[in-house]
């Protein structure tokens, strides 16, 4: 069983995913092959009068940030490929509709879970009860339970919960009693902790469950194609959405919201073609196979101290190599639709959650010499931290290729550089190839926003507003973006260097509601970026104006950085783009049912105000079970792959 691959839906079991280690392969030497091609060019460039020990450093750096854009670039052109042919990533064959097996719905059982943590309650409770009643519309309900599973500590956010679990349940009636709420009053090891303590008391009564997060809301379509898929794939420990941003209202959330439904479906499916059956976990929006996580994926702590050591914070992705390690395929389903999430609606909030993600990812270095995980997950690991540590590198590429200029400017009336010198040293500027390498890598920035574009059009262009439109929310989406950008990498340089120092982040409820910033906290964020800018580029104008007018569009986002993280935060804004049609999405002009009720919950349904004592809800029996904790060894992978593969062994002879 473990030697056959399986297909991304139920097109039928034991059907072979075709080329798998080729796809790899053929990835990796066309990702090399441009990076090696830009390296190359960087290093004559700076060799050309020799290179010096700074030089060195900055074709190091450069090195490892040009690599990373180009593995998003190589993965973009194959999603553009794939996705404008209409082929399914994994079986390239032709994208069909996922089949619902109603027969084999009756024979398992899923849950699905939600945990929380110190959350809106009117938010989580709504979006719970619209997915639950969307499931029900299915006429499937019967084979699905939803679970509550609250880590909250907050003493009135836990009265209000219990509050609305009984208005719930009312409301619900007799479809109650497919509905459980379980608060933790200690939530040791967070969410971790918390879904562990439902696989440990409740887990083995059930074949799968649904993880869905506090701001998730999802289809019952969705969640039904989700379940055909695993029981069509029986090897497949964990099966991943593309979680679709929905109900923005600032012009921050509305531009981000745009981008992802634009391109994330093109990136993802690039990227489930090469990763095959070895996708990664986002830690939501997924469909998990509960005996697989019970037995593989108990979380051990890490020895020492921070950023390495301690509870693993970001554990969905550690939890996919250890579903890896033992056998089981994770596979990410690019065109599953339904699958929802919000977004944070402002810039300072966005950089807020991305600091518990910064220290996160980092912290996955720390696993990469283990002998048990597998080199694609080593993989996901590195490119995790180094979607957030590259910032850090472009600012010290920045900040040396300033040192260097400066050098060269003092230095460029010096033709003898040693006492005893015959000849005079001419200093080569190679302009040709820094103009090449300059085309080169705006190609591999920019080139897969207009592959998105492209498909968008061949597509979903009336999903979109029409032609007109998403030209015109693509171009102001990609300046927004450009000029944001040197914001959010001295925000992501800064949380990294405060990673490595050992500075904690509290994992606290993210804001999700639309908010205008002020002035005054929008400058107490970027007010030093802001200063170090002007400084900069005084002083690079000072000795080298023509380098100054390379670093200018950096140092125009700092520069407008308050202003930036002040209107785009504007609710105002972002309705009158929406008004006139920019940043249109699909989920707008499809109206999708689930969200229009998740709309209407929240305009009608508030959550009562109740000084009664409420009664605790009640819980299904316990049926005990221990989630083993995993070391990051070899044998231990061995020993679980063989258990593994003679369960299925049995179960499917």
């Amino acid at each position: 069983m473990f030697g056959t691959q399986m297909t991304s839906s139920n097109k039928g079991k034991g059907t072979p995913m075709p080329f798998k280690t080729l796809r790899v392969w053929l990835f990796a030497i066309t990702a090399l092959t441009i990076s090696g091609y830009g390296i190359s060019i960087m290093f004559e460039i700076l060799s050309s009068n020799g290179l010096t020990l700074l030089e060195s450093a900055l074709l190091v750096l450069f090195s490892i940030t040009f690599a990373w854009i180009v593995t998003a670039f190589c993965s973009g052109a194959i999603g553009f490929v794939l996705q404008l042919l209409r082929i399914d990533p994994l079986t390239l064959k032709r994208i069909k509709p996922i089949k619902i097996d109603n027969a084999a719905l009756k024979k398992q059982k899923t849950a699905v879970v939600m945990p929380i943590y110190n959350e809106d309650t009117h938010r989580v409770i709504a979006g719970f009860e619209v997915s639950l009643q969307s499931l029900k519309e299915t006429g499937e309900l019967e084979h699905f339970d939803f679970y509550l599973l609250s880590d909250t500590q907050d003493t009135t956010i836990a009265k209000n919960e219990l509050s609305a679990w009984h208005a719930l349940c009312e409301r619900l009636g007799d479809t109650a009693k497919h509905v459980f709420y379980r608060r933790r009053e200690d939530n040791k090891h967070r969410k971790v902790g918390n879904l562990t303590e439902f696989c440990e008391r409740w887990g083995s009564q059930y074949d799968h469950m649904i993880v869905l997060d506090a701001d998730s809301v999802m289809t019952g379509k969705c969640m039904l194609e989700l379940t055909s898929s695993m029981q069509a794939n029986p090897q497949a420990g964990l099966i991943q959405t593309i979680p679709i941003p929905v109900r923005q209202e600032t012009f921050f959330g509305r531009f981000l919201q745009f981008a992802s439904v634009l391109y994330s479906p093109m990136l993802a499916t690039g990227s489930a073609f090469w990763q095959t059956d070895k996708a990664n976990y986002w830690g939501h929006n997924a469909i998990i196979r509960v005996d697989a996580f019970i037995n593989c994926c108990g979380l051990p702590t890490l020895k020492g101290k921070a950023p390495f050591g301690g509870d693993i914070l970001s554990h969905d992705f550690v939890e996919a190599s250890l579903l890896h390690s033992a056998g089981w395929d994770v596979l990410l389903l690019s065109d599953i639709e339904g699958s929802y999430e919000e977004v944070p609606s402002n810039i300072l909030d966005y950089a807020i959650r991305d600091r518990r993600w910064v220290q996160g990812n980092i912290q996955h270095l720390g696993l990469l010499g283990s002998t048990k995980l597998k080199l694609m997950s080593k993989f996901h690991f590195l490119l995790g931290a180094t979607a957030y540590i590259s910032s850090l590198i472009w600012l010290s590429m920045l900040a040396l290729s300033t040192i260097d200029a400066v050098t060269r400017a003092l230095n460029s009336d010096v033709y003898f550089n040693r006492v005893y010198q015959l000849f005079p040293t001419w200093q080569i500027a190679k302009t040709d190839l820094i103009d090449s390498l300059l085309y080169l890598t705006i190609i591999i920035l920019l080139v897969p926003k207009l592959m998105g574009i492209i498909v968008t059009l061949v597509h979903r262009n009336k999903r979109f507003g029409g032609t007109l439109k998403l030209i015109a929310g693509s171009i102001i989406e990609t300046v927004f973006a450009i000029i944001v950008a040197p914001l959010m990498m001295v925000f992501h340089a800064y949380f990294v260097i405060c990673v490595f120092l050992g500075k904690k982040v509290s994992w606290d409820a993210q804001p999700r509601e639309g908010r205008m910033v002020a002035w005054r906290e929008a400058f107490s964020y970027t007010l030093f970026s802001t200063v170090v800018a002007i400084l900069w580029g005084a002083g690079t104008y000072y000795f080298t104006p023509t380098f100054f007018w390379w670093l200018s569009p950096i140092l125009l986002g700092l520069l407008l950085a308050a202003p930036l993280v002040r209107y785009s935060s504007s609710i105002e804004l972002g309705l009158f783009c929406k008004k006139v049609g920019l940043f249109i999405c699909p989920s707008e002009v499809d109206n999708d049912k689930v969200l229009t009720d998740l709309k209407h919950h929240l305009a009608t349904i508030e959550v009562p105000v109740n000084n009664a004592q409420l009664t605790i809800p009640v819980l299904p029996t316990d049926t005990p079970v221990v989630m083993k904790i995993q070391s990051f060894n070899k044998q231990s992978t061995l020993r679980f792959k063989a258990k593994i593969k003679k369960r299925l062994s049995k179960k499917f002879a």
